[in-house]
């Protein structure tokens, strides 16, 4: 059922998991802050969004603003660009915000602050895998680390 918990946009103060909705990073914005959390370039950014393009139905869109529904909003935002185009690939509402799921997870997984965060947890006694299943749902250290003990706690 599409994506429940899907973050605001990093304009609107979103977590980093909003990044799957962000335009590329043409003019200064929001999104800079962020992927300096992320520790990742500008340009590594663009080269995850088109990769990850290339292998699912978010690289089909050439009506939209940026010539891919990689770069769209979130489907609560009215757009009328992204929902021809939706329509056209016959892509639903609930498979589009998957898709963009999948695509904050691949952005979040392919930066150093992941691999660091990861690590931090561990330290602090929480399992590998927990800690990357908390810091990919949330897109935050705070709440990731919350619910990694919350987790640990119902066991």
């Amino acid at each position: 059922m599409g994506w429940d918990n899907a973050p605001s946009h990093i304009c609107r103060g979103g977590d980093l998991r909003g990044l799957a909705f962000c335009c590329p990073p043409i003019k200064y914005c929001p999104i800079h802050k962020a992927l300096k959390i992320l520790k990742l370039s500008p340009e590594e950014f663009v080269r995850i969004k088109e990769e990850f393009g290339n292998r699912t139905k978010l690289g089909l869109g050439k009506n939209t603003c940026f010539g891919s529904l990689v770069w769209c909003c979130k489907i609560t935002k009215p757009c009328p660009y992204r929902d021809y185009e939706l329509a056209k690939n016959n892509i639903t509402p609930d498979e589009y915000m998957e898709l963009k799921k999948e695509l904050a997870e691949e952005i979040i997984k392919n930066s150093p602050f992941f691999k660091e965060a990861v690590e931090v947890f561990v330290k602090k006694g929480i399992p590998k895998d927990v800690a990357e299943k908390c810091i990919l749902e949330t897109g935050d250290l705070k709440k990731a680390y919350q619910l990694a003990i919350k987790m640990l706690n119902k066991k």
